[in-house]
């Protein structure tokens, strides 16, 4: 019985150290811990992040482990069947049976290990080298167990409802150094793309857009609408106000101009006083009436201008005459040849013009932007309001896009594996949980040595 107490302490040390260590990288993982204590954590269990060559030497040390137990089993029993034909002291059977199903334990255990990433000794038994034969449906499962039980609504939703982008971003903002980058790099963007774009596929682009826009354009209704506007809101009244005002004024201005002419239409026998007195009655009359037309809003003359106005503006949209006059003169504006010269003229403004704004260091079109970025900061943290609209909107599209797209990552996981070499999807697991497996080795060799020594015990004293 000493034996099964003393393997039973062993194996019990052995599950706590591993269970330990795992506990212990966990914590690491999640920094729960103190820092010297990571540090504590980090130093004696050698939990790191380590490169390919490193987790091979870290395989290899651990097999090594697993397979020198087996080992030592091995000649334990050897020597224990020697020392029985030799020796009848009872504790040698007990070692013995301990260190014969301790080899059984770890072969087996080691058969299970190795068929998931290799055929054993090069034998292709079935159901064995499960990762490599099987990669594409363990993609398809590992697709759908992220996309089950980590892309569900309800996993999401906690996450989303956390989100608070627009804290962040306002803070961001309200740094000038911050503004200068996003401006800088903003500038440097549209530069660059100013300076890629072909300019006579531009200007292409741009007269065929402007002809398609026109080719159907009523220029006729346009002006129609116009002036049915102006008469609508009464703005006329100003412009024969001051066609009123510029007439009398050029009557008075002009009253020898008058006089002239009334001397010239005027009869030889007539006396010049005579006609010097019509000039003036002329002149005068002129001026009051149009006076009287500046001044009276309600003059009949403002009312028949209005009337021969809207009476204009019908014709212009409805008749064709006035259709085909302005097709006419829009064709002759708008031909193509002249599309692709107003084309070029204004994409060459526009380009010159922009390659300088984004060029210059404080140029009007950076400023807007800082000015605007500095009014979107202050909002971000101050309006409480804005900020929940923003956040809302953020949240809501992030979980839109999620959702919608989660068959997607599912897809990315299985596709990605299935691409993979079987080999190299056996190595790359393998380097990554083959140190933990070997443990399994380790674990069926002290439990299967244990299983056997009560085995044997029962048999022993009770058979």
């Amino acid at each position: 019985m000493f034996f099964v107490v003393l393997f039973s302490i062993l194996w019990d040390f052995a599950f706590l150290v591993s269970t330990g260590f795992c506990v212990c990288e966990q914590l690491c993982k999640k920094k729960k811990v103190k820092k010297s204590i990571r540090h504590f954590i980090f130093k004696f269990t050698n939990f790191k992040i380590m490169n390919d060559l490193e987790k091979k030497k870290q395989l290899r040390k651990y097999k090594a482990f697993a397979t020198g137990l087996f080992v030592l089993m091995a000649i334990i029993f050897v020597v224990t069947t020697i020392l029985q034909k030799t020796n009848d002291s009872h504790w040698i059977g007990y070692v013995r049976a301990f260190s014969e199903a301790a080899m059984v334990g770890a072969l087996a255990d080691w058969f299970a290990v190795t068929a998931l990433f290799h055929y054993p000794l090069g034998l292709k038994i079935p159901h064995t080298n499960l990762i490599q034969n099987s990669k594409e449906r363990i993609g398809d499962n590992l697709g759908n167990f992220v996309v089950g039980n980590f892309l569900s609504p309800q996993n999401i939703r906690p996450y989303i409802l956390k989100l608070k982008v627009s804290v962040f971003v306002g803070e961001w903002l309200s740094k000038t150094k911050n503004q200068e980058i996003l401006v800088n790099e903003f500038s440097s963007i549209l530069l660059n793309i100013l300076q890629k774009l072909d300019d006579e596929t531009v200007v292409k682009f741009i007269s065929k857009k402007a002809g398609e826009m026109t080719k159907e354009l009523k220029i006729n209704e346009i002006i129609g609408n116009g002036m049915e506007y102006i008469l609508e809101k009464n703005e006329h009244q100003k412009i024969i106000t001051n066609l009123s005002k510029q007439v009398k004024e050029y009557v008075l201005q002009n009253e020898e101009m008058v006089r002239d002419r009334v001397k010239k239409e005027s009869f030889s026998l007539i006396p010049k006083f005579v006609d010097d007195k019509i000039a003036e009655k002329i002149t005068q009359g002129l001026s009051t009436y149009f006076e009287e037309v500046e001044n009276d809003l309600q003059h009949p003359m403002r009312q028949e201008i209005t009337t021969k106005l809207d009476n204009f503006t019908v014709e212009l949209k409805t008749q064709d005459k006035w259709k085909e006059d302005f097709q006419k003169i829009k064709e002759s504006f708008l031909q193509e040849d002249k599309l692709h010269s107003y084309a070029a003229d204004i994409w060459k403004s526009v380009k010159n013009n922009l390659t300088e704004e984004l060029s210059k260091e404080n140029s009007t079109i950076k400023n807007y932007v800082k000015k605007n970025l500095d009014e979107l900061s202050g909002n971000l943290q101050n309006d409480e309001e804005f900020r929940q609209k923003i956040d809302h909107w953020i949240r809501v599209t992030a979980y839109k896009y999620i959702l919608k797209n989660t068959h997607q990552f599912g897809s990315l996981i299985s596709s990605t594996i299935g691409n993979w070499e079987g080999k190299e999807l056996s190595r790359k697991l393998e380097l990554e949980v083959g140190k933990d497996l070997q443990f399994i080795r380790v674990n069926g060799t002290l439990v299967g040595g244990l299983v056997g020594l009560v085995i044997y015990t029962i048999a022993h004293f009770f058979i």
